[in-house]
Formats: C-alpha cells, sequence, structure tokens
C-alpha cells in the first residue's frame, strides 16, 4: 500500500518551502560551508538546511554557527560523540526534518543549482515518493568530471516500482535523490547506525524494497568532489586494507538480505549481479597492487562471501567478466592469474592468452582450472567479446611508433575478419578532445592481427598536456565492431620516458604507463616548463 504523500496542486507551487536538506560533517571546515550555501542557494523550494555536526574538534560547528545567525532556514545540531560513520548523524538529520521531502549532501559535496527544483518538480508531478537524478563525480583539482550511471538518467521516466527498472540496483548513492519524509518513516527506512562504512548501499536497499514510486530526471542533480590526494581519503578511496573489502562485501549481504527478505527476489538476484559487476571487478583491477598477506586474505574472505550464491547466479551468462572472475576465485583455494585477472576486469574486459582447451577440445580457463569452462565463448557475438589487444612503444626516429597486435580467440577473431582499427588517442580531463587515425590490421604468422602507427606527441600536446588514454574501435568483415583498450607491454624500455623534439614546444615529454586495468596510456608534458615541471615533481615524490 503506498504511503500518503502532500497533494500534488500544493507542492507545485514554486514558492512554498516543501524540501529539507540534512547536511552532514566531521572535521571538515575546508568544505562545510560551500556544501551547505549550495543547498540553501537552491531557493525557496528548500524551507530548511539541517547541518548535523558529528562531533567535530577543527571549528567546523563555529562556522556553521555564524552561517546561521544570519540564516533562519539552517538549524545545526551538534552530536556529543562522534559517531564514527555516515549513518547516525543523516539519521539525526532525518529525524529533525519538518518538510515533506528530505534530500542528503555531504560536507565535501555541492548541490549544482536547480537540483532542489528539477527533483521537487518530478517527485508532485509524478506522485513519486523517490525522485532521483543525475550524480557527477567531479575529480579536484583538474575538475574531470564522470557520470554516475548515466545510463539510468538519459531521460525522463516514471517507474511504478524499482522492479520495473532492475538497473536501479546500480545506483546505490542516497545523496542524488529526494525522499517523501511520511515514506521513510513509515517503512522505518533508515541508515545504519555506528562505524558501517557503506551505509548508502544498504540505506539505498531499504528504500527500493519498500517498492516506492519513482521518477527519474536527466538532470545534473549532485556534484560529488573526489579529493584523491587528500590528507583523509573518505571511504569510497581509502581501499588499501582489507577491512575495506570486508566492509564492502557486509553492506551488499545486508542489502542482498534487505531486498530478499521484502520479497523483492528480481533485485535481489540484480543486487547480486551487480556486485560481481561493479565491486569485484573494481578490486580485482587492484589486486596485483597489494602485497602478498592482502592478498591472501582477500581471496579468502571473497571465496567465502561467493560460496553463498547459488547455481542461479552463475548460469546466467556465465561468461560475464565478473561471473568468470568469480568462478576462477572459487576454483582455487589460492590467489593465482592475478595479471590475467585485471585485465578480465578491466572495462571492456580483455581475456588474454593462454587459451586453453580441455582434453576434448572444450574451451576452459587455463590447464590448471579446466572446470572452469569457456565453452560458449566461440558462439558469443563480436560487440561482447573479451578481446584482448596488446600494445607498445618503441623509439622510431625522434618520435614513437605504436605497434598493436589482436590476439585470436578460439577461432572466433578470424570467423569476423578483423580489418581496421581505429586508434583514438582521448584526454582525460577534456571531454571530446581527442587525436584519430584509422589503420589497417593485417594477418601475423602466429595468428594474431597487427597494426601500426606514429605517435603524434606535438599534436597531443598542442591540445594540452595531462593524461591521453588510448580506445581502440575494432571493424571486421561481417561489419561488426569492437571498442576495446589494450593492454600495455611492459618489456624493458617500453614504458620509457622520452623527451621528444617539438617545433612547436620546443620539448615534448612523453610517458608511456599502465591503468590500474593495465590499459596504455600516456602522460604529456609539452614545452621546457612542462617538462622542468613533471621532473621536479618527480623527484619530490622520489624524496618522500
Amino acid at each position: 500500500m503506498k504511503t500518503p504523500i502532500p497533494p500534488p496542486e500544493d507542492a507545485m507551487l514554486p514558492h512554498r518551502p516543501h524540501v529539507a536538506v540534512v547536511v552532514i560533517g566531521h572535521d571538515d571546515a575546508a568544505h562545510v560551508t560551500d556544501a551547505v550555501r549550495s543547498a540553501l542557494g537552491q531557493g525557496p523550494a528548500v524551507g530548511e538546511v539541517i547541518a548535523v555536526d558529528d562531533c567535530s574538534t577543527d571549528g567546523s560547528a563555529g562556522l556553521l554557527d555564524r552561517l546561521a545567525q544570519d540564516e533562519p532556514r539552517l538549524r545545526v545540531i551538534r552530536r556529543p560523540v562522534n559517531s564514527g560513520g555516515c549513518g547516525t548523524p543523516r539519521n539525526t538529520g532525518l529525524a529533525a526534518v519538518t518538510s515533506p521531502y528530505v534530500m542528503f549532501l555531504d560536507s565535501d559535496d555541492v548541490l549544482p543549482p536547480g537540483a532542489v527544483d528539477a527533483l521537487l518538480t518530478a517527485a508532485t508531478g509524478a506522485d513519486a515518493e523517490v525522485a532521483a537524478g543525475l550524480c557527477v563525480r567531479r575529480e579536484l583539482p583538474s575538475g574531470r568530471e564522470v557520470p554516475w550511471e548515466p545510463g539510468l538518467y538519459a531521460a525522463p521516466a516514471v517507474l511504478a516500482r524499482p522492479a520495473h527498472r532492475p538497473r536501479l540496483l546500480h545506483d546505490t548513492l542516497c545523496v542524488n535523490k529526494l525522499y517523501a519524509t511520511a515514506f521513510l518513516h513509515a517503512h522505518g527506512i533508515r541508515f545504519p547506525d555506528g562505524r558501517f562504512p557503506y551505509e548508502d548501499v544498504v540505506f539505498t536497499a531499504r528504500v527500493w524494497a519498500a517498492a516506492p514510486r519513482v521518477a527519474l530526471v536527466p538532470d545534473r542533480v549532485y556534484v560529488w568532489h573526489v579529493r584523491r590526494s587528500a590528507r583523509r581519503l573518505s571511504i569510497s578511496l581509502d581501499r588499501a586494507g582489507i577491512d575495506n573489502w570486508r566492509a564492502r562485501t557486509h553492506a551488499c549481504r545486508t542489502a542482498y538480505d534487505v531486498l530478499l527478505g521484502a520479497g523483492q527476489k528480481r533485485l535481489a538476484r540484480r543486487a547480486r549481479a551487480k556486485f560481481l559487476d561493479r565491486e569485484l571487478r573494481m578490486y580485482v583491477r587492484e589486486l596485483p597492487l597489494r602485497d602478498e598477506e592482502y592478498r591472501r586474505l582477500w581471496w579468502t574472505h571473497t571465496r567465502e562471501f561467493l560460496a553463498g550464491y547459488d547455481a542461479a547466479d552463475w548460469t546466467r551468462d556465465p561468461l560475464a567478466p565478473g561471473r568468470l572472475i568469480g568462478r576462477v576465485v572459487l576454483a582455487s583455494p589460492e590467489p593465482r592469474d592475478l595479471p590475467r585477472l585485471r585485465e578480465l576486469a578491466a572495462r571492456p574486459a580483455r581475456l588474454c592468452p593462454p587459451y586453453a582447451r580441455t582434453a576434448d577440445g572444450t574451451p576452459c580457463w587455463s590447464d590448471d582450472l579446466p572446470e572452469v569452462g569457456l565453452e560458449a565463448l566461440p558462439a558469443r557475438p563480436v560487440p561482447f567479446l573479451p578481446l584482448a589487444v596488446d600494445a607498445e612503444l618503441r623509439p622510431r626516429g625522434r618520435g614513437l611508433r605504436l605497434r598493436l597486435r589482436l590476439h585470436e580467440l578460439y577461432g572466433r577473431v578470424a570467423q569476423a575478419g578483423p580489418e581496421t582499427a581505429e586508434v583514438e588517442w582521448r584526454h582525460r580531463d577534456r571531454d571530446g578532445t581527442a587525436v584519430r587515425c584509422t589503420v589497417p590490421l593485417r594477418p601475423s604468422g602466429d595468428g594474431t592481427w597487427a597494426a601500426e602507427t606514429t605517435v603524434r606527441a606535438d599534436r597531443l600536446a598542442a591540445l594540452g598536456g595531462g593524461a591521453w588514454d588510448l580506445w581502440l574501435r575494432l571493424r571486421f568483415r561481417d561489419g561488426s565492431g569492437r571498442r576495446v583498450t589494450a593492454h600495455a607491454l611492459t618489456g624493458p624500455g617500453l614504458l620509457r620516458r622520452r623527451a621528444l623534439p617539438s617545433p612547436r614546444h620546443g620539448l615534448v615529454l612523453v610517458h608511456p604507463y599502465a591503468t590500474h586495468s593495465g590499459s596504455l596510456a600516456l602522460r604529456v608534458a609539452p614545452g621546457v616548463r612542462g617538462v622542468v615541471r613533471v621532473l621536479r615533481d618527480r623527484l619530490r615524490r622520489l624524496s618522500r
């Protein structure tokens, strides 16, 4: 039975305040006032901003008190003891809300202009208990923005219940949504209290389990600031310790139990699939960077977690990268094949050699793990194949030559007939900035296909220094195509930093490197000043 919410005609009046924004923070004096001002700046639709200070010791509460002196809509609540997490202060703020609708905001993020109006209009117009919009992750200091689950918010939509769009399970954020306060209270929906990392995963599962009517909007409604160089990393970035992985799996297991307990079997199954596709792949990409002790603990814990999955979790598309990784982990009692698993966890996935077969010729993961079968791989459509392309950079005259090699995959590549590769160097921090060329793919004597092209470092430098990612679009004789990245070969001299002559800049410093997922990328610094700055920063890092 749907929980009643305020009449739509009343809420549609733009001059009536209907929304409370709960802002939480702890020892974040540098950012908390910006967050609060972004909420107050939403206009008259925001009737109250409740700032919950979780026992800060850096003067945050004083800043909020001074701001509240001139802003009657702002209320400051000080918690006497630090809760150790984000859930308790959010619950404290939620309990103090008097408005019909509520949103949540973290002290180091901001609401973009118009966010509340967009969500409130959608919620009231559709008589929805929840309205959600696009969140963007803004990397600082570069300012690069990456949309979070953009496919969900490509167009306006109204869903009678979340089960009508299971992809909602992939958006576990609580902050890009507006909630009917009465709906949360009626269903007893709260955040986990105390130190509970990834509390929003559980909170969002509780929301979807209550089957609300949902309105989706394409508007940007939340800016998530990502500060990777911060002294104190956020929970989502601080993944170096095994406790972080245990907390992540605990939150995902709890979310699954919440959905299953509410009878939302389809959503519960989708939550498990999401874990394989997102969380498992994310941590596997970083696994080769961890020490041996972490890897051993991670592997043991992951096997125990995945042992709770049933046959149905594995039989639906068993060659999906996350499922294949999970099957390998379950099949081996000890960590193994980490470089190959890292490539499979990349986006897009790459299944690198060796390509093994069982005694009867059936494709399998490896000679040591023949029970992990790949029998469906030769029939998989080309756009979904985990194609592996190696990339190496060699000096050529006064520049660099890029060599690409596409591997066969149980005869499927030859069947499709590779013809060309569009080579694209894309600037990581500047959307739409790219340098492209198309080169033919030619068969080699070793059963692979090869292509070569020059890296135009001078042209990259003219478009901007910074990181450039290599993307490829492979075209095949049967008309199909596949967009992939390339595995960076790391032999002697292949990833050396080089200063190349440039008619325009004098010098261009080019540093090839492998990303966390093993893909080839470049850092480019144009001009003598740029070269000196990069070298100075390098020396500073080495001296620490």
